[in-house]
C-alpha cells in the first residue's frame, strides 16, 4: 500500500476535524482526537496545521465550500423558482446524508461568537468571507435577487436550527417552513 502524501494527510485531517469539531465543538475537541481519527501523531498533525484554530478554520472553510458546491451543482442550468427548489432539496439531502456538516455549521457560529466576544476578530473575518462567497453564489443562482437569496438562506438557517434541535421532518413545527419554502422530496 502506497504512503499518503502530506496533501493527502492534510485532506484526511480536514475531514477528521469536521467530524470531531462537529461533535465536540471548538473548545471540547482535542487535537489528539483529530490525530487519532486520522491515524497520525499529534506532532505530525501540527506539521500540517500550525495550531488548533487553523484546523478549525480549515474544517469551517471546507464545510462552507462543500455547501456552496452543492448549491451551485443543484442550480446549474436552472433559474428562479426551479433553482431555488433544486437547491433546497439538495441542501436537505446534504444535511440528512451527512449530519456532521450541519453540526459543524452550528459549531462554527458558536465558535465565531465566542472568539468575537474575546476580541479575536480575525477568526470571524475568515468565516464571514466564506459566508459572503456562499451568499454571492446563492444570489447569482437566484438571478441576483438579494431578497430571494436572503430569504433562501434565512429558511436554510431555520432548517438548521430545527434539525439541530432534533425536530423530525414530520413534526408540526416544520409545517410553516414547508409551506413557505416549498421543498420537494
Amino acid at each position: 500500500m502506497a504512503r499518503m502524501s502530506a496533501d493527502e494527510r492534510r485532506e484526511s485531517a480536514i475531514r477528521a476535524a469536521v467530524t470531531e469539531f462537529a461533535r465536540g465543538g471548538y473548545s471540547s475537541t482535542s487535537t489528539e482526537a483529530i490525530a487519532k481519527r486520522v491515524g497520525v501523531s499529534q506532532p505530525y498533525l501540527f506539521r500540517l496545521f500550525p495550531n488548533k484554530q487553523a484546523m478549525f478554520l480549515a474544517a469551517a472553510e471546507r464545510c462552507l465550500l462543500e455547501t456552496r458546491e452543492v448549491f451551485e451543482k443543484a442550480a446549474q442550468g436552472l433559474e428562479g423558482e426551479e433553482a431555488l427548489h433544486s437547491m433546497a432539496r439538495a441542501y436537505q439531502r446534504l444535511i440528512a446524508d451527512d449530519p456532521d456538516k450541519l453540526l459543524m455549521q452550528m459549531q462554527v457560529y458558536a465558535a465565531v461568537a465566542a472568539a468575537e466576544a474575546a476580541g479575536d476578530h480575525e477568526f470571524g473575518e475568515s468565516v464571514r468571507a466564506g459566508w459572503l462567497e456562499l451568499f454571492d453564489s446563492v444570489n447569482l443562482a437566484l438571478g441576483a435577487d438579494v431578497n430571494d437569496a436572503t430569504t433562501f438562506l434565512a429558511y436554510g438557517m431555520l432548517a438548521n436550527t430545527l434539525t439541530s434541535l432534533g425536530f423530525p421532518a414530520g413534526h408540526r413545527i416544520w409545517s410553516g417552513f414547508y409551506a413557505s419554502a416549498q421543498p420537494v422530496d
